[in-house]
């Protein structure tokens, strides 16, 4: 089998046209991402609404939109798509207000537990939206590319799948969190679940441990998990969030083994956040003798978000017949999300008792 890279898919077809976007909320995934991602997909921006009036009118200002004066406003926009980067516990709120059959993008998680999940699931059924969650991930050029590499069946049936990661994460960036119960799985490793989920399908369970540092105050920083795919896939996840000695030594990637072929990944924008390193793809090819770098058209950030976003359009005019990770999908990952806390908080088993 001959490989070439250029083949791979990395991209989203733009829709045909875009329509207004409003978005709730002014944090700084709205300026790093969304907007950046949005302005080069060639989506019009109609403007925002924050709570926080000064941070609104400062971000509105910047990128030359309308900074509205309360939700209602906002939501009253004709024709847009409504783009929610609002914590989880402010979800419900903005869908409740939203139009009837409008077209709306939530910001993962979906909801701060899995009962918020079934509630903005609730909403989403009786107000009809035509609703996705932002996972993104999804939707970067790397995975993108290995999802049509897998398809291809350039790495044979896929066995085993690993996150490694040892990084220096800024969480004063989001100072919200700081209160939260749940952070590390439910506000980060939820991206490499979902990815997960979508190549290898749903597990059977998950055997998951999240713990903090005594560093400082976030809740979880630190998780280990394994899910469980039966005997012949093995899937791990390593995450440290905490590892702050040096570039050297640290690690955002995933291996990805299949019978007859291999992946590499590596996400760079976790590695020197928000700036980021460059994404890396390399194939060992079913047939193959030796790794080949696949060349990427683009980053995690900003370009899922424009693919995430052009699907979303695209659905919402009937120019794409799949809604990808719509809510009713995004549930799954948030119920693999609740199982993990759950075998979190369960006891380990026990040593046995010397004799």
């Amino acid at each position: 089998m001959t490989f070439d890279p250029s083949s791979l898919a990395q991209s989203w077809p733009l829709p045909s046209s875009p329509r207004p976007i409003v978005t709730f909320g002014a944090g700084s995934i709205v300026g790093d991402a969304h907007f950046p991602a949005y302005a080069k997909g060639g989506f019009p921006i109609a403007g925002l609404y924050d709570p926080d009036q000064a941070k609104a009118k400062a971000l509105a200002d910047q990128w030359g939109v309308t900074a509205y004066a309360s939700l209602e406003e906002g939501a009253a926009v004709d024709n847009a798509i409504f783009d929610l980067a609002t914590p989880p516990a402010a979800h419900a709120r903005v869908l409740a207000a939203l139009p009837d059959g409008a077209a709306v993008l939530i910001q993962k998680p979906m909801g701060s537990d899995l009962a918020a999940a079934t509630e903005i699931l609730r909403i989403c059924r009786d107000k009809k939206l035509k609703a996705a969650v932002n996972f993104q991930l999804r939707f970067a050029p790397m995975m993108l590319a290995l999802k049509d590499a897998i398809a291809k069946g350039l790495l044979g049936e896929v066995v085993d799948f690993e996150a490694h990661l040892a990084l220096d994460t800024p969480w004063q960036l989001w100072s919200f969190l700081e209160h939260l119960p749940r952070i590390e799985i439910a506000m980060h490793s939820i991206h490499y679940l979902d990815a997960i989920r979508q190549i290898l399908g749903d597990p059977a369970g998950v055997h998951a441990k999240s713990i903090g540092h005594p560093n400082h105050k976030m809740a979880q920083t630190r998780t280990t998990a394994i899910l469980d795919y039966g005997e012949s896939v093995r899937c791990a996840l390593s995450i440290n969030h905490d590892h702050k000695f040096g570039r050297r030594h640290q690690a955002c990637e995933f291996r990805v083994c299949g019978t007859e072929g291999a992946a590499y990944v590596q996400l760079g924008v976790n590695l020197d956040y928000p700036r980021g390193e460059p994404d890396i793809l390399e194939i060992y090819p079913k047939g193959g003798s030796g790794w080949i770098t696949v060349p990427l058209q683009g980053t995690w950030f900003p370009d899922a978000f424009v693919g995430r976003m052009a699907n979303l359009q695209r659905y919402a005019s009937s120019e794409d017949s799949e809604l990808v990770s719509s809510v009713e999908d995004a549930w799954m990952t948030m119920a693999l999300v609740e199982a993990a806390y759950t075998s979190s908080a369960a006891p380990a088993t026990p040593l046995a008792i010397r004799p």
